[in-house]
């Protein structure tokens, strides 16, 4: 069952807002075509995934982040969805500073190697990452100036909401974002990020799975109760799911909440487009 709870602008104090079925977009899902590019970051080259509708035109730009285990099948396939509703897309590999270039890491075999990689991400970095895809959107062919957006999954969750902070950012959504009610991020166990939400300009949308154990119900008041105080436009929405409901392998898959909740995310971003 879904419960949103949060703000939309107008900011009303105690707003409580519940969705309806969404429709994505009038054009209706687009072909999408698929590259991979090289942007040059100071320490090392940057992989990052790009997906773009084929059709002519221009789009707004999206950065996604994925969950710990990098640009996996299952991250990719979400990549081109969110292209298909109009987006283009750019993917960055988290781990390029000290993993082979293109690996994605299997969700049982690679999970420790996983849980220890993400370790080795700092703030500092991450933050100097999304500066670098947001400026490679910016100066696409394809979104020639319209607005940028951020969407990413687990740990990439939180640098979504991250990346809200910076004001070139429009709109966010944040599918169960972990560390950021623990202010920790990676290697950093006193990450700023929460506190920060009242540099937030555009607008967010957190999903989470009802049982989810990395962000009980407790961790989302605390997040509820930050983003209310700092008056961000924001909604919350429940899905009746587990941590990484979204994921399409393994058994915490929830087909038709993912479904639901990937077109509440489409509807959110293309309209703030």
């Amino acid at each position: 069952m879904l419960h949103d709870r949060g703000f939309t602008k107008p900011f009303t104090q105690g707003a409580k807002q519940r969705t309806a079925a969404c429709e994505c977009g009038s054009s209706g899902s687009m072909i999408v075509t698929t590259e991979v590019v090289e942007l040059p970051a100071p320490d090392a080259s940057m992989r990052a995934v790009v997906a773009r509708p084929a059709a002519a035109g221009t789009f707004p730009g999206l950065l996604l982040y994925s969950d710990i285990f990098a640009l996996t099948a299952s991250t990719r396939r979400a990549l081109v969805r969110f292209a298909s509703y109009g987006f283009v897309v750019a993917a960055p590999e988290l781990y390029y500073r000290f993993e082979t270039p293109g690996r994605a890491l299997d969700f049982i075999a690679d999970y420790q190697l996983a849980q220890d990689d993400s370790k080795r991400l700092f703030a500092r970095d991450t933050d100097a990452d999304a500066a670098l895809v947001l400026a490679y959107l910016g100066a696409h062919p394809a979104t020639q100036g319209r607005s940028l957006h951020a969407t990413g999954f687990c740990i990439g969750g939180h640098l979504a909401f991250r990346a809200a902070l910076t004001a070139r950012i429009r709109s966010s959504v944040c599918f169960y974002p972990t560390g950021l009610h623990a202010n920790v991020l990676g290697g950093d166990t006193s990450v700023d990020t929460l506190a920060r939400c009242d540099e937030i300009r555009g607008d967010l949308l957190l999903i989470f799975g009802a049982h989810d154990p990395h962000v009980p119900p407790e961790a989302r008041r605390k997040i509820d109760d930050a983003l209310r105080a700092a008056r961000v436009s924001y909604l919350i929405s429940e899905y009746d799911g587990e941590h990484a409901f979204m994921r399409d392998e393994g058994p915490r898959y929830n087909a038709a909440e993912s479904d639901r909740a990937m077109l509440q995310a489409a509807s959110f971003l293309q309209q703030h487009a």
